[in-house]
């Protein structure tokens, strides 16, 4: 059974920066996409960030510039290092991959099959 675990999530003062780690079970993901997406209440699952099998990775305009996706396929893990955080960026987020390798890594939450339980990241002013 194919499980993600988030973890790094929290509180921290705008400008501050956060780590985001996501440990995957059940399979080797090192051939397949996996991202990051975040969700407000109410609303669609919004991309955050995304790395195929190559290690190209791809962002959101929003997020482009402050927040880094990287993964460790010995370790089945993705991570998200979040910088130069914003009150905007109060939501929470999750950790995805989906069964698809693909060199372009999809924008859309439907495009993925699993998912984390989320972890929150609150960012005050």
């Amino acid at each position: 059974q194919v499980q993600l675990v988030e973890s790094g999530g929290g509180l921290v003062q705008a400008g501050g920066s956060l780590r985001l780690s996501c440990a995957a079970s059940g399979r080797t993901f090192s051939n397949n996409n996996m991202g990051w997406f975040r969700q407000v209440p109410g609303k669609e699952r919004e991309f955050v960030a995304g790395v195929n099998w190559r290690g190209s990775t791809y962002y959101a305009d929003s997020v482009k510039g402050r927040f880094s996706i990287s993964r460790d396929n010995a370790k089945n893990t993705v991570s998200l290092q979040m910088n130069s955080l914003k009150p905007d960026d109060t939501v929470v987020y999750y950790c995805t991959t989906r069964a698809l390798s693909t060199i372009v890594v999809p924008t859309s939450a439907r495009a993925y099959d699993y998912w984390g339980q989320g972890t929150q990241v609150t960012v005050s002013s």
